[in-house]
């Protein structure tokens, strides 16, 4: 269905039948969209209403622009805007990836609509790239190591393109197979086809390019996707200070190389392999340290951690993650 709030008209996935029960709002992570949901959304159990948005320059919603200065405020926005605009209250907000990202920032500014969070391999409440240690202290003041610089130039053309193929490392279908999923999942097709709904450019994936003179030579624009994550934009440090706090679960697949102590899509930890050339000794960000840091503080969370599973639980292990997700939200 089609919901025009203030903001933008965002496209939003539902359940045929299921238009009543406490509402689960599911959100998807960059260069994906809400299709990424569609299994999990069919086999939640009767008494929950299913939703998952397309987040801004993805799947069907408006192409509206990124303001990366904002962090992820843009997508949270839009998404408490959608709360109010189907009049939900009591919600439980479910993040994956990026998502994650974006529904802690729901969580950040109004507490009190939220009544559970579940984050799937989330982003680092600290950004991602261009930070270091548990607390998420930045490497460089301007954030160098993150941003839209970062981007595999090929991938992004590839992307644009709407290559299907995989006659390349860098091809959408490629990088699914290998930094998606650890195993083949079924309707692989089907997924790769929702990765090529991402707007690509300046204003949305992955963003305005910036260079630095300190290595890696990178550092964060102002506008797009993954200028939104840079750590000088997007920084949540302060959540046990909220009040209400709602309970949280993580769940986490273990074998994850885009989320991680030691990412494969982290130039730091890239250059420590010598995959980057020239690195300085900078450390790998230990994301998930990061994380569990966060919600240490904060208190109220569990973590549950699929072993022989990558980035996408939901997708590698669709059995266990329900049952996960099932419990916590009778819990909440």
């Amino acid at each position: 269905m089609k919901v025009t709030t203030p903001r933008l008209t965002q496209h939003v996935l539902t359940v045929e039948g299921r238009t009543t029960g406490e509402p689960v709002l599911f959100v998807h992570g960059n260069v994906s969209s809400a299709a990424f949901w569609r299994d999990t959304m069919a086999a939640l159990p009767e008494g929950y209403r299913p939703l998952a948005p397309d987040l801004r320059g993805f799947g069907g919603t408006d192409p509206a622009p990124v303001d990366a200065t904002r962090g992820l405020r843009d997508y949270s926005d839009d998404l408490l805007e959608l709360v109010a605009a189907l009049g939900l209250d009591g919600v439980h907000l479910v993040g994956w990836s990026m998502g994650g990202g974006v529904v802690l920032q729901a969580l950040r500014d109004r507490p009190g609509v939220v009544r559970s969070v579940t984050l799937v391999n989330p982003v680092s409440p600290y950004g991602y790239g261009g930070t270091q240690g548990p607390d998420g202290r930045l490497t460089h003041p301007d954030g160098t190591g993150s941003g839209a610089a970062a981007a595999n130039p090929d991938f992004v053309a590839r992307l644009a393109a709407g290559d299907l193929s995989d006659d390349s490392p860098t091809s959408p279908r490629s990088v699914f197979r290998s930094s998606y999923v650890k195993h083949p999942v079924p309707d692989e097709d089907f997924y790769v086809r929702a990765m090529l709904t991402t707007r690509v450019g300046e204003a949305h994936y992955p963003g305005a390019a910036v260079t630095s003179g300190a290595w890696p030579g990178v550092a964060p624009g102002r506008t797009g996707v993954l200028n939104a994550l840079a750590p000088t934009y997007f920084r949540l440090d302060d959540l046990h200070e909220l009040g209400p706090r709602p309970p949280v679960l993580w769940i986490r697949g273990a074998d994850d190389v885009i989320v991680s102590d030691a990412s494969l899509f982290d130039l730091a930890h890239l250059g420590a392999l010598g995959v980057v050339p020239g690195s300085p000794g900078t450390p790998a960000q230990p994301m998930v340290s990061q994380t569990r840091a966060v919600l240490e503080r904060y208190g109220r969370y569990r973590e549950a951690v699929l072993e022989d599973c990558g980035h996408s639980p939901h997708l590698e292990h669709p059995a266990a993650f329900l049952r996960l997700l099932t419990e916590h939200l009778r819990e909440a």
